[in-house]
């Protein structure tokens, strides 16, 4: 007689990946939603809309606010003119009164606060590469790559405390509803390039006002959660203890038998179809996950280019390598939070010097390995790297030691996939305060993204939901090869 007690139980079986997969075959197989095909309106095939630069994209985004003045935008005038409020300075009348130069004298700063009193740069600038373009020494990694990298200094948002991180994802402020992150849009409208992982993979915290992709266009397309840890990457991913490979296999086939018989009586069910293929999705994503995980395949000489032994930049190196590891399997979309929690560790009210610090030794040598292999392994040419944060951080002081939140002007950058790299695009002014020069709004970098991957964000648009110009953006082309 067959022990039953060896299968997994329902919730099992149908929670977590069963679950993922099952959305994701559904919609493959067009059944992700009731109105499909409604009023002649198809889905998107999975091909590109024209011929792609990129096949993939690593997202790196740093929680609370990294401060661009002391990482990719040095404004030395912060030193000369320290202490001083900005009415004391010369950048006061620079501008037309009407315009720019009245909102540094009464505007306050995002967060309602005047932060007029200018506060010193609390690192160092050197030029790196060829383009000799300078980088802060927070980040030496980074910058040994800067040939590869398009600094934008130009950004701005509008959204003045962290809801700003649902903005950068989504385009829309965090009230506004429900709205696709970037990530989830390239799983709508792409096809997998391995069918044996998830499309769309998240790792690191997530904030609650940044875990609404599947509200808008279903749950096939929200990201799937990942932790690097191999015994456990992603609930309900492992066969549990008490089922042998044997008895697993024995399942699966079962599943398979009877789902065979129900497709011989309904040939034509595509739904049926749709979740036979979900199971075995589900199976082969069993096996597939914890072999991403699995670190002692790689040499002494890649752990030691991410620091996977070093205490202050190993968990984020570990996070750094996965990535890699995924995007040469196949993985579409790999967004990496740091410092997610609250409001995000680059927070930095006060104490910027250490903040700052901390934050960077645990991220420069992990990104700039990245990118250094990633380039050694040929994969830079079609993967776009991306490093963001939600705004930027005040030229004035914060108490005495911070600065507040900053959404007028701050910087990201962008490697590999199409992106042209020693180049610095846009300009803050003389103080960081304002974008003046190729301003961007947040959802020009989701517009250049897509353009790089061969989509056009107004051909995958929903009938009955209709988005604004500025959810589109505009793709940067400055940055372009």
């Amino acid at each position: 007689m067959m022990n039953f007690s060896q299968y997994p139980n329902r919730r099992q079986a149908l929670s977590g990946f069963a679950a993922v997969a099952a959305a994701a075959m559904l919609h493959q197989d067009g059944f992700a939603r009731g109105e499909l095909g409604s009023d002649g309106w198809q889905p998107p095939t999975g091909q590109p809309h024209f011929p792609a630069k990129a096949k993939r994209v690593i997202w790196l985004f740093m929680n609370g606010g990294v401060s661009h003045m002391e990482s990719f935008d040095p404004k030395p005038m912060l030193n000369k003119y320290a202490g001083k409020t900005i009415k004391d300075t010369p950048f006061a009348d620079v501008q037309d009164p009407k315009k720019l130069a009245l909102e540094r004298l009464f505007v306050p700063d995002a967060n309602g606060n005047q932060r007029n009193e200018l506060y010193p740069l609390q690192i160092g600038f050197q030029k790196h590469g060829q383009s000799g373009i300078e980088v802060s020494d927070w980040f030496p990694e980074i910058a040994k790559n800067i040939d590869d990298i398009a600094v934008i200094r130009s950004m701005w948002t509008t959204d003045s405390n962290h809801g700003a991180q649902t903005q950068f994802h989504s385009g829309r402020h965090m009230n506004d509803g429900s709205y696709p992150n970037l990530g989830a849009w390239v799983n709508y409208g792409l096809a997998s390039l391995n069918d044996n992982l998830p499309q769309y993979i998240s790792i690191g915290n997530r904030e609650y006002w940044n875990r609404r992709d599947g509200h808008y266009l279903g749950p096939a397309h929200d990201a799937v959660p990942l932790r690097v840890d191999p015994k456990q990457p992603l609930d309900f991913a492992n066969r549990p203890d008490s089922t042998t490979v044997e008895a697993r296999s024995i399942g699966v086939q079962l599943l398979r038998d009877l789902h065979q018989q129900q497709a011989e009586r309904t040939p034509d069910d595509r739904a049926l179809a749709a979740r036979i293929g979900s199971y075995e999705l589900a199976f082969r994503m069993q096996q597939s996950i914890p072999e991403v995980f699995d670190f002692s395949q790689e040499t002494a000489e890649t752990r030691l280019l991410y620091g996977l032994d070093l205490p202050h930049c190993q968990d984020f190196g570990h996070q750094m390598l996965a990535a890699r590891r995924l995007a040469e399997r196949g993985v579409r979309f790999i967004q990496v939070q740091h410092g997610a929690g609250g409001a995000g560790t680059w927070d930095a009210h006060g104490a910027l010097k250490s903040n700052h610090t901390s934050n960077a030794l645990a991220v420069d040598q992990p990104i700039g390995a990245l990118l250094t292999d990633l380039k050694r392994t040929g994969m830079l040419e079609n993967t776009l790297v991306v490093f963001a944060t939600e705004f930027g951080r005040t030229p004035g002081s914060q108490g005495s030691d911070g600065r507040d939140h900053h959404i007028f002007g701050f910087s990201v950058w962008m490697a590999g996939g199409g992106i042209r790299g020693g180049l610095v695009h846009g300009a803050t002014d003389e103080i960081g305060f304002h974008a003046v020069e190729d301003r961007h709004y947040v959802t020009d970098i989701h517009a250049t993204i897509l353009h790089q991957l061969g989509l056009d964000s107004r051909r995958l648009e929903i009938p009955g939901r209709k988005r604004l110009e500025i959810d589109h953006g505009h793709v940067i082309r400055q940055v372009l090869l």
